[in-house]
């Protein structure tokens, strides 16, 4: 599995920092390019490598990590995804981000299956983008997949299902290859009918696709394949 996506890791905690890299790093589709402990270098490191992700802390040294996006879209020009992963969690700064332009918002402390949602999010929606880029225009559905997608991913899970086990299902759904829900379920350690409430949800969400496979004996069997962008 090769990294396709630049990372950029923000925070004056270095432990804290050290923990965001693995938990970045483990997803597989990251690279991290760098990591600052304060407002300016951030700044300067974001500016200089022009990464496709940022992780980026509020309470920096220097320049607080709002004041650095600020300077960055003065700055115009290609943008980062940013996830904010901060312990603020008022009213104030939660709508100071979004006029800021952050869509993705991690409370302090969180685990790598909470992180991983968002960067699951942001490859699918980077892997529409690549694919629409030849196109003149975006019809409606490409359009509102894009702009509301986060939001449907987020939506709440169904009862009995929980987020890290949602997130192993997703993983364990390889993109290019389809899998079965018994399949799945071996891979996770859970069982096919629970499997199959997780793939089902990622389906209804857009994560995956449903098939049907017409070559096993007696009813067709469902298949579930990945929708985002390969990782080979």
């Amino acid at each position: 599995m090769t990294a396709t996506l630049s990372a950029v890791i923000v925070d004056d905690d270095a432990a804290v920092a050290a923990l965001h890299e693995r938990f970045v790093a483990g997803h597989g589709a990251f690279s991290i390019a760098a990591t600052a402990d304060t407002g300016p270098a951030a700044l300067e490191a974001i500016r200089r490598l022009q990464p496709d992700l940022v992780l980026l802390d509020f309470y920096l040294p220097g320049l607080s990590g709002l004041e650095l996006l600020r300077a960055l879209r003065a700055d115009g020009g290609r943008q980062p995804e940013v996830i904010a992963v901060t312990a603020a969690r008022d009213v104030d700064s939660v709508r100071a981000a979004r006029s800021a332009g952050v869509r993705h918002y991690l409370v302090k402390p969180f685990g790598p299956a909470q992180l991983h949602a968002r960067l699951e999010e942001i490859v699918r929606e980077r892997s529409l983008l690549d694919r629409s880029a030849g196109r003149p225009q975006l019809d409606q559905s490409a359009i509102d997949a894009l702009l509301a997608g986060s939001a449907r991913a987020r939506a709440p899970l169904p009862k009995g299902l929980s987020a890290e086990t949602l997130a192993a299902v997703d993983r364990a759904v390889p993109v290019g290859i389809e899998r079965s829900a018994t399949e799945v379920g071996d891979a996770v350690g859970i069982s096919r009918v629970a499997a199959r409430r997780y793939l089902e949800h990622l389906a209804a969400v857009g994560r995956v696709e449903r098939s049907l496979d017409y070559s096993t004996a007696g009813r067709p069997s469902v298949r579930y394949r990945a929708i985002r962008s390969a990782r080979t």
